[in-house]
């Protein structure tokens, strides 16, 4: 053999077999850096449940808490609105009353009139239907007022939970 021939040769071949443990180590890398990806995100996953659970919890006991708190509400409205129509709860009356300057005059048959008897000034005679339904109608604005007041308190302390849990994340 003709070592003219001979070095080509060795050369060729000690190239292919540098370029094959190039390409197999080139190959194992990758696979192991996949192997290791695939820890790291599983871990990752781990940890992603594991606060979004938390956030879960959070958010159902906040939930809870304003369900409570609105429950007290209707419940006060409930007691406002039945003080309300038994009488208990009345419009603050003037300490001075004042009498018009003309009185009117009575409409139809005077005798009709005077077979009426007037009310004593200092008689109870109750609340009127419309004073009634004004202040059901306050209490009902301010329970609405309540109900939303606890609703975006409830919202804030959500959310501020929220960034802590995951803040304390990083």
């Amino acid at each position: 053999m003709n070592p003219m021939t001979l070095y080509p040769t060795l050369a060729l071949v000690a190239l292919l077999a540098m370029g094959g443990f190039y390409k197999y180590g080139y190959s194992n890398g990758w696979d192991d850096r996949d192997a290791e990806m695939q820890i790291e995100i599983a871990r990752k996953n781990e940890e992603a449940r594991a606060k979004e659970q938390e956030m879960a919890k959070a958010v159902a006991d906040k939930e809870t808490e304003l369900r409570k708190a609105n429950n007290v509400i209707n419940k006060k409205q409930m007691d406002l609105n039945s003080a309300i129509r038994a009488g208990r709860v009345r419009f603050p009356a003037a300490s001075c009353p004042q009498a018009p300057t003309s009185a009117p005059v009575a409409a139809g048959d005077s005798d009709q009139a005077r077979s009426q008897p007037d009310p004593a000034p200092d008689a109870d005679t109750g609340p009127s239907e419309s004073e009634r339904q004004t202040l059901e109608l306050i209490a009902q604005i301010a329970a609405d007022g309540d109900r939303a007041i606890n609703q975006l308190n409830a919202c804030i302390d959500a959310y501020d939970n929220m960034r802590n849990i995951i803040n304390a994340q990083r």
